[in-house]
């Protein structure tokens, strides 16, 4: 047979009132009236069948009984904040930061993170997109997908995979008057970015000079994006530029591409990397790279 208790807010209300023996003390405590407070107590005390207050007036002084019943609730109070707070932290845990390169987090990541999560409802995912070198444990991040060398002091690095460069082109560019073969590219729109086109050059046996002046593109999907809006031929790296090559917003020149010297990163503080979310994470991140790059071969 299940066991009746008080009414909670009862015992909530003599248990504050308890604690500063004043009535009014314990209303503001709790935002209700004074009245309230009385009303609630002078229930529980019916309810028992026992006095837990002297009342002289709107002065109350708490019983020998009344005392010891409110230690025991003070007691029961604490527990159960603990264990609430034990499930908000469990929650927050749960909980997986991910910051990564703008053009990566853009084009290739947050197309699939529907699966991961999917897979983990149970996990909260924040993704940040950002191009800088936060301190990532300093502020709170458990991986970052990095484009780099892979010299990151202080962190558990993996690495992820390669890419590489090609130019790519609208098919509307010049009205469809494209680039037949790479010396061609000396007459055309050459789009500027942060990756430099003279690796590519030197690979097509090219002696023109690095282009300069006008606008340069940091972002690289806004790069792909003035390409596909016919400005120019764009040198891209794979990953960002495949969604509009499938798509045919834009086609690749030649058969030429030239290795990446930066490559993708795992980057995680040591004190994110054995948590249950990022280890799950990466094992998914894996899989999905291994999947994406035997559609690539």
């Amino acid at each position: 047979m299940a066991r009746r208790l008080p009414n909670f807010s009862a015992l909530r209300a003599f248990e504050a009132a308890a604690r500063h023996e004043n009535f009014s003390r314990a209303a503001e405590e709790l935002h209700l009236t004074h009245g309230a407070i009385s009303h609630q107590v002078r229930g529980l005390e019916e309810e028992l069948g026992r006095p837990l207050f002297v009342r002289n007036g709107r002065q109350v002084k708490i019983t020998h009984d009344g005392l010891k019943f409110a230690q025991f609730l003070g007691k029961a109070f604490a527990d159960i904040s603990a264990a609430t707070d034990a499930m908000r932290a469990a929650s927050i845990n749960q909980r997986l930061t991910i910051t990564s390169i703008p053009s990566f987090a853009a084009r290739w990541l947050a197309p699939r993170l529907g699966k991961f999560i999917e897979l983990h409802p149970d996990i909260e995912v924040v993704l940040q997109s950002s191009g800088h070198m936060q301190d990532l444990a300093r502020e709170g991040v458990d991986v970052g997908i990095r484009f780099g060398r892979g010299h990151y002091p202080g962190m558990v690095v993996l690495r992820l995979m390669g890419d590489v460069y090609y130019p790519v082109v609208s098919p509307h560019y010049r009205n469809g008057e494209l680039p037949v073969q790479p010396a061609d590219l000396a007459r055309h729109t050459l789009l500027r970015s942060v990756e430099h086109w003279t690796p590519w050059f030197n690979a097509a046996g090219l002696k023109l000079p690095e282009p300069s002046g006008g606008l340069l593109f940091e972002d690289l999907s806004m790069l792909v994006r003035s390409a596909a809006d016919g400005n120019g031929v764009a040198l891209v790296r794979h990953v960002v530029a495949m969604q509009e090559i499938a798509s045919g917003q834009l086609l690749r020149l030649f058969n030429i591409a030239t290795p990446s010297p930066d490559e993708y990163y795992f980057v995680t503080p040591p004190a994110a990397a054995s948590k249950p979310q990022v280890l799950a994470f990466r094992t998914w991140l894996l899989d999905e790279i291994e999947a994406f790059q035997r559609q690539q071969a």
